[in-house]
């Protein structure tokens, strides 16, 4: 099945020049946030009650998707998101859902990358979508803990098409290792949240 993790939520997305400059999930200011390796491929500081986690984007063969997400971490939409869905040897996915598990508001869908080369492999960073709609991803995002064939594109038609990756994680790995591994709960539709909630 195509994205079997994506859930509902749609969200933004832009051109590559829209994109702002590098920056990380937090609250501190542009200027301290993060390097950048080029313009190509900012550098992005997740901060998590687990641990930090780094991910370089690939803006060069995921310009619209790293300049959405982007976008979503320029106006501080994760902050304070949570990982509502992990599974040891698979994903962990978050970037959606308030400490409430209010859904938080988004931008228009993003058209899906997914056939640009880049596959679902251990440590890269990809955009949940629907499984019925392939220009649906929004700012929904999951690290793959391990290589997920699955995830990635096959073909045109929308089981098919998979989810795009847009970076890799480049600094704990071990992070998302750690919260992919964390004990699980069913909570209202969520079926695998953190007992401990895990946020950024």
């Amino acid at each position: 099945a195509a994205c079997s993790i994506a859930f509902a939520a749609l969200a933004g997305c832009g051109s590559a020049e829209d994109a702002p400059p590098t920056t990380n999930i937090n609250g501190e200011t542009a200027k301290d946030r993060t390097k950048q390796v080029d313009h190509l491929h900012p550098v992005v500081q997740v901060r998590t009650t687990a641990g930090e986690i780094t991910i370089e984007l690939d803006a060069e063969h995921a310009p619209v998707t790293a300049a959405n997400f982007l976008a979503y971490v320029s106006r501080g939409h994760y902050d304070g998101t949570l990982f509502h869905e992990v599974e040891k040897g698979f994903i962990v996915l978050g970037g959606g859902y308030d400490a409430n598990l209010q859904e938080k508001p988004t931008d228009s869908a993003c058209r899906n990358e997914a056939h640009n080369g880049l596959k679902n492999v251990r440590g890269t960073v990809a955009m949940a979508r629907r499984p019925d709609v392939i220009d649906s991803s929004t700012s929904m995002f999951f690290i793959n803990v391990a290589d997920n064939k699955s995830l990635d594109y096959k073909g045109d038609d929308r089981a098919d098409y998979g989810c795009c990756v847009f970076g890799k994680v480049i600094e704990g790995l071990d992070v998302a290792d750690k919260i992919a591994a964390a004990p699980t709960q069913a909570v209202e539709d969520f079926p695998r949240m953190p007992s401990e909630r895990i946020a950024i």
